[in-house]
């Protein structure tokens, strides 16, 4: 087996989030591989609406994709609305492909290495981190855990929670080239899924659909005739694509030299959009702890990171599951301020 030599950061995933904590590794004057067996932009079923609190984050790693700008967010059901403009700035619409080609192209940049191929196992030593990829041996003085919500690394490292059969939601996204009739994230609560709308260029707007196991994509549009009509003539652009379970425990986020980052540290649910950001910012907790020497403190600002997160979707999709689903939308309506302080908590 070839052994290559060692660098400071062993990045496990190369989406947006991995991708992110690279050039965060490279800012602060460490040395990176990152291993994905995929080639090319890595597209993925999600919202692909990146909150306002998540833009300065790309700003600051160099990057600024091309999108469209969103005002705000609506949640909707077949009889009421309400909507909220963010107070702190846009939102962003923005393709994962897109999302992902800027990114790869700041840490291709930066010269950060990248090895092609999957991730075996790893071995936790004194000082270091040894990833086995194929017959190659890559070596680390820590290692991120960027690989998702199914995350190898988790598994490996012990962190993977077992986790309920009940309650398991799954998403699916479609792309449609037809005009945004809005510059708002909306959010539609059909009878038995939720649809989540996201303008992403001034021709195309993305449709994700957020349900229990069992609940088509045809059938979550049927449950919305508002968007099902919008959308009867409108030509797909993109085949229909699956993520979840979208519910993932984990025991902690670091165990020795492993740190877990984005999906891959846990998650709750797609429902209220704010997953990228998160990333974003336990990426740059993550480097910021390893430099200062301390990756222990990385506990503590994820925790802090992801708690009004955690706590409130974990609300929401409770909510969404009950009997009391329908009122979800008209209690939002009769109580718009509470409904805005909710979305600027997890819009910042």
């Amino acid at each position: 087996m070839n052994s290559r030599a060692m660098v400071d950061i062993v990045v496990v995933g190369g989406g947006p989030v991995g991708l992110a904590a690279a050039v965060e590794a490279r800012l602060a004057g460490l040395t990176v591989t990152v291993i994905e067996p995929r080639t090319g932009p890595i597209d993925k079923a999600c919202g692909e609406g990146l909150m306002p609190g998540g833009i300065p984050l790309l700003h600051r790693l160099g990057v600024s994709p091309i999108g469209r700008t969103l005002a705000g967010v609506g949640y909707f059901s077949t009889t009421r609305g309400v909507q909220h403009h963010f107070a702190a700035g846009p939102a962003l619409g923005v393709r994962r492909t897109a999302l992902h080609d800027v990114l790869a192209a700041r840490a291709q940049t930066l010269g950060i290495d990248r090895i092609t191929g999957r991730a075996d196992a790893i071995e936790q030593h004194g000082d270091s981190i040894t990833v086995a990829v194929g017959q190659v041996r890559v070596q680390g003085r820590w290692l991120l855990g960027c690989d998702g919500l199914h995350s190898s690394v988790a598994r490996w490292a012990g962190l993977a929670a077992p986790m309920r059969q009940g309650g398991r939601r799954f998403g699916i996204r479609q792309h449609f080239a037809v005009r945004p009739w809005s510059d708002l994230i909306e959010v539609h609560y059909g009878p038995n899924a939720e649809l989540y709308v996201t303008p992403v260029a001034d021709d195309i707007v993305g449709v994700a659909m957020l349900a229990p196991q069992g609940i088509s994509y045809d059938m979550a549009l049927a449950g919305v005739p508002d968007i099902a009509e919008r959308l009867a003539l409108a030509e797909p652009t993109s085949e229909r694509r699956g993520a979840g379970p979208f519910r993932q425990r984990t025991t902690a986020r670091t165990a020795g030299r492993v740190l877990l980052v984005g999906d891959a540290s846990g998650y709750v649910d797609a429902l209220t959009g704010e997953g990228l950001r998160l990333g974003f910012a336990q990426a740059s907790a993550a480097i910021a702890s390893v430099v200062a020497g301390d990756v222990s403190r990385y506990e503590g600002e994820w925790r802090q990171l992801t708690r009004d997160s955690r706590m409130l979707t974990s609300g929401l999709v409770a909510w969404a599951e009950s009997p009391l689903r329908g009122a979800l939308v008209p209690a939002a309506a009769r109580l718009p301020g509470l409904f805005g302080a909710v979305v600027e908590r997890l819009a910042r």
